[in-house]
């Protein structure tokens, strides 16, 4: 089984504000069989090569909207004449979804009777998730994507007929793009995924990035605003500062990696390695918070009580039932610790961590008392293994790189907007990038 090796840390600080996150729009339900060791021999991954050039990434960039509370979301046109949707961009599950029928929280939905090129398979499909399910039919039709890579794509569709829990109020989608592995397909893995369709049709690379930046909007806020970005085929070098470190993906379903160890400051939680990969640690943007097993979550708890300087919170605080509230212009961030996340790196014998601020996980919900700022915590635990959700990838640049079998991590370009404390914060983050490129170089 192999224990942790030692670690040659370089550090990531992400910085980005997240208000009013409130639903979790969560992966798959599916228990992982396979063995648990730590460690395992990951050698002959290459380095991925720089993109054809047969994409326009610029075309792309900002294609997104949304923040992690509600998603991000895409505008796609399916069927013919097209028919314009916005879609949720979610790693952690395989299916093309769409509303094809009214629903109470949803302004519109796909009319498959309107659309000439849809054609019914015949069969029937249904999907649950953490929170949420639904039921409907298969489909093939037309899909183009405005802001995406140029040409129609023949995709499989599922149109939902009916559901439980997946469309919740205040959202501005109709429907879900799951972007992991054939094998998480229902209602079986011969259903091709959106993604795999769009590199076999179109020829582009076998890579996707995300920018998720956060709109800062509260959870009663109606308005919507650019919320990232979406790159099919590569990487944007204006979307990200820095270099992009790589963690290679363990198992192509989700996209599983491996945690080394979780820090509280600078004190390591001291638990096994396999502690942190029961039964699976998973990216995916489709998750709001960042969830821990249950005994890590305990753990981290723990830690962050012992360290923080407020003596006293209430259970409910890290149970997520109640908010912690201070008096209007106050912030409880200068009380909390950093968190860190260490990954293995594709040279198996170094690591680096994603460093989590209070900024980050102690997050903002406005509209709750005119008189109050009040805060709620944003990890969780879980019972399907560790979920790196979009409140910890909002601060990152997150490449994909399926060719390689590899996820890369840098320094986003929109971490850090949006107030002046954040300003004096990256000044921070870019110290400590400066020392990652040293280590980088030494190695």
């Amino acid at each position: 089984m192999g224990t942790c090796p030692p670690v040659l840390s370089v550090r990531f600080t992400a910085v980005q504000v997240v208000e009013g996150s409130h639903a979790s729009w969560n992966h798959i339900t599916q228990p992982d069989t396979r063995s648990k060791g730590c460690g395992k021999n990951l050698h002959g991954l290459s380095l991925a090569s720089d993109p054809t050039g047969t994409v326009n990434f610029l075309d792309m960039v900002n294609n997104l909207q949304g923040d992690s509370g509600r998603g991000y979301y895409i505008e796609m046109s399916i069927g013919t004449p097209g028919q314009k949707l916005n879609i949720l961009v979610d790693t952690g599950s395989s299916n093309f979804a769409v509303a094809a029928a009214p629903h109470q929280f949803i302004t519109h939905y796909f009319n498959t009777a309107l659309s000439s090129t849809y054609r019914s398979t015949g069969r029937t499909v249904a999907v649950r998730y953490t929170q949420g399910n639904w039921e409907g039919e298969l489909g093939i039709d037309s899909v183009s994507i405005p802001r995406g890579p140029n040409g129609t794509i023949n995709i499989n569709i599922a149109a939902i007929l009916s559901s439980d829990g997946f469309f919740l109020p205040g959202i501005n989608w109709q429907g879900i793009l799951g972007l992991a592995y054939p094998v998480l397909a229902r209602p079986d893995s011969s259903v091709e995924p959106f993604f795999n369709s769009v590199v076999r049709q179109l020829g582009i690379p076998d890579v996707f990035s995300l920018q998720m930046c956060g709109a800062g909007l509260s959870a009663g806020s109606e308005t919507d605003t650019t919320g990232g970005s979406l790159i099919m085929g590569g990487a944007e070098p204006s979307l990200y500062r820095g270099s992009v470190w790589y963690t290679p993906i363990i198992e192509e379903w989700y996209y599983q990696v491996e945690v080394l160890k979780l820090e509280v400051g600078d004190q390591n939680l001291n638990l096994d390695c396999r502690e942190y990969n029961m039964d699976k640690a998973i990216v995916d943007s489709g998750t709001t918070l960042l969830r821990l097993p249950v005994n890590v979550f305990n753990a981290l708890v723990e830690a962050i009580i012992r360290s923080s300087l407020i003596e006293e919170f209430s259970s409910g605080f890290w149970e997520g039932t109640k908010l912690a509230c201070l008096m209007k212009g106050e912030n409880p961030w200068r009380f909390f610790p950093k968190l860190s996340i260490y990954l293995r790196a594709t040279n198996t014998s170094e690591s680096f961590r994603v460093t989590i601020l209070p900024q980050l996980y102690i997050q903002p919900i406005t509209d709750v008392d005119g008189t109050l700022d009040c805060f709620r915590f944003g990890v969780s635990s879980s019972t399907n293994g560790m979920v790196i959700g979009a409140t910890v990838m909002e601060g990152f640049y997150v490449v994909f790189d399926r060719t390689q079998r590899r996820l890369g991590f840098a320094l986003s370009s929109c971490a850090g907007q949006g107030s002046y404390w954040c300003h004096l914060l990256q000044l921070h983050v870019c110290k400590y990038f400066a020392f990652y490129e040293k280590l980088q170089q030494k190695s």
